[in-house]
């Protein structure tokens, strides 16, 4: 068996999850203090919450998270914490190896109860102590990015790396037939926030007459976020369970630089614009440059002014999806799956 730990922050750790253990042979559990996804066909144990009340600044027994520097998140005396990492290694003797996508704590965890790890990697700068770590235990580290030279990844993490290239739950499947119209725009953000006003939209949208525009995901903080009334043709769509057809039938999509975003739109072949979010350790901003060298898309380092926005729908659009092949074969969930089939047994 497979244990599979998956992070809770956002959407993409969890339908990544889903996708590799849809194609492994190998049957694999879950571990994650979300939900079973829809679909899964395994075991699943719910881990509580390790963050539910740490006030650092108030609770002196909870202020070193860090253990000095030497992990990402490891509250005194937390009872979440304990409790969950008492439920994964109550789950480690009936596994072979442990995917970890991601947590430096669970990986090192797993490792000292003899279990392989596998983690699956991350871009950005990776090299504080933490994270050289848990990438020095690694058996493997997938990479859910097509082979490129990694910056400041020595020669040992490189040799155990497999590229897999995007991992999409969308892979494999059509794209519908029907376009509603044209000169449409599909903004897709996700869970893992948002650094965008809705007044930035709303200016762009009013900028481009010629485009109407649909959100896709949660509205930004703002008092009138909820309302789609105001200059420009823009509709607010919030959480839509299936955005499959809305990227396929929009002729530029809007979106930020996050592993799971990219690898829905490539999968859709669809244009791109890309605006990096700030995250830790620059991960977005990283593979947003990765983006810019390989050419795939419209890259704009912040969000655009509303002047801009009229030339940068169109540069992309007259630059299309077919690119995105590179970046996204639409096996990469297949391919990790041999990857843990193979040292699982």
């Amino acid at each position: 068996m497979i244990g599979y730990y998956v992070h809770h922050h956002g959407s993409g750790h969890l339908q990544r999850a889903t996708a590799i253990a849809a194609a492994a042979r190998t049957p694999v559990v879950g571990l994650s203090c979300r939900a079973a996804p829809a679909g899964w066909s395994g075991r699943w144990v719910r881990l509580p919450d390790d963050a539910d009340g740490v006030r650092g600044d108030l609770d002196p027994d909870a202020a070193d998270v860090t253990a000095g520097g030497t992990l990402h998140w490891a509250p005194r005396r937390h009872t979440g914490l304990l409790a969950r990492m008492r439920l994964i290694g109550e789950a480690l003797p009936d596994v072979a190896l442990l995917v970890v996508d991601v947590s430096v704590e669970v990986a090192v965890l797993a490792r000292l109860h003899g279990v392989p790890v596998v983690i699956m990697a991350q871009p950005g700068d990776r090299t504080d102590r933490p994270h050289r770590l848990a990438y020095d235990l690694a058996e493997r580290l997938l990479a859910p990015w097509p082979d490129r030279p990694e910056p400041g990844w020595p020669a040992h993490w490189l040799a155990k790396t497999v590229h897999l290239g995007a991992v999409s739950r969308f892979d494999g499947r059509p794209a519908p037939a029907h376009r509603p119209d044209r000169n449409r725009v599909a903004v897709l953000w996700g869970g893992g926030g948002l650094d965008v006003r809705a007044d930035d939209l709303r200016a762009a949208a009013a900028a481009t007459p010629r485009w109407r525009w649909d959100v896709l995901g949660p509205s930004p903080s703002s008092p009138s976020a909820g309302n789609p009334s105001g200059p420009g043709d823009l509709t607010w769509h919030g959480w839509v369970d299936d955005v499959w057809p809305r990227l396929c039938s929009a002729d530029v999509v809007i979106t930020h630089a996050g592993q799971n975003a990219l690898a829905e739109v490539a999968a859709a072949r669809a244009p791109a614009v890309v605006v990096p979010q700030d995250r830790p350790h620059g991960e977005q901003h990283a593979t947003a440059a990765a983006l810019r060298r390989a050419d795939l898309a419209e890259v704009a380092p912040t969000w655009p002014a509303p002047a801009d926005w009229p030339h940068l729908l169109d540069r992309a659009a007259a630059r299309g999806g077919a690119g995105w092949h590179r970046w996204s074969p639409g096996d990469g969930a297949a391919r990790a799956a041999a990857v843990l089939d193979g040292l699982a047994r």
